[in-house]
């Protein structure tokens, strides 16, 4: 495809206003990038996956950079999610080359995603749980890390941005939720970017390696938009930020459903 200074200045502004929204909950945007990557940047399938990761992988540092500042890192926490994910998102790029190959199917996979994790957000949000739950165990949160990283492995979302909203559910405040999955979503980002890579490289197929120009550009867009983001996490109200990306999430995947 060729990229335009029109399409890298989409790129670019897409990446900044989805990250200024998402970072504040952990999610890097990447999940919300999609499907602009999709119908307005034409980026062809399935090299959508790896530039949504290298998205990632570029942005990342912009949030976690503002975490780091504000000493918000439960770093017992970031272990056990990068310990479950980092296999996990490995496997979900072999599983997105050999098994899911298909547009329509992709487009599935991408509902199945979108639409439990908007109608969770919204439900969390609209009635928030007062039940004071008992602590995940390790082994609980490094087993969710692996079935999400999975799944994060072929959407090209790092698999921390669906962690994220499950550990607030069930009660972690957002503070030590959002630097822990945005932490995770760049470390299997990097390992998920680098499998794509690597299956390119010793298959010969062209078409799965990321589009370098998109995703650095919305990357570049992410950096700035995450810092941006974190900073304003302590002033935004957090169950109506949950509301609207639930509801956003919740109408994308309707969209694919059709």
């Amino acid at each position: 495809m060729d990229t335009g200074w029109q399409t890298g200045l989409a790129g670019f502004a897409a990446g900044l206003l989805i990250s200024i929204v998402t970072a504040p909950v952990g999610v890097s945007g990447a999940v919300f990038l999609l499907p602009v990557q999709l119908s307005v940047l034409h980026v062809p399938n399935p090299a959508v996956t790896p530039t949504n990761l290298l998205y990632n992988v570029v942005a990342g540092p912009g949030a976690l950079l503002r975490y780091l500042r504000s000493r918000g890192f439960d770093r017992a926490l970031t272990r056990l999610l990068i310990a479950g994910t980092l296999p996990g998102v490995v496997l979900g790029a072999f599983l997105r080359v050999f098994a899911l190959p298909g547009p329509r199917v992709f487009r599935y996979v991408v509902a199945a995603v979108l639409l439990p994790l908007g109608l969770w957000l919204c439900l969390r949000a609209v009635r928030p749980s007062r039940r004071v739950r008992p602590p995940l165990r390790s082994g609980t949160v490094a087993g969710l890390g692996l079935a999400v990283g999975t799944v994060g492995g072929v959407y090209g979302i790092g698999g921390g941005s669906l962690l994220g909203p499950i550990l607030a559910g069930h009660g972690i405040p957002m503070t030590t939720v959002a630097p822990a999955a945005l932490a995770s979503t760049f470390v299997t980002s990097i390992a998920g970017a680098g499998a794509y890579g690597l299956i390119a490289l010793t298959t010969g197929a062209g078409e799965i390696a990321p589009h370098w120009v998109v995703g650095l550009l919305c990357g570049l867009g992410g950096l700035i938009g995450g810092f941006l983001g974190a900073h304003l996490q302590r002033r935004i109200p957090e169950a109506a930020l949950r509301f609207l990306l639930g509801a956003l999430a919740v109408a994308l995947a309707l969209s694919y459903l059709r």
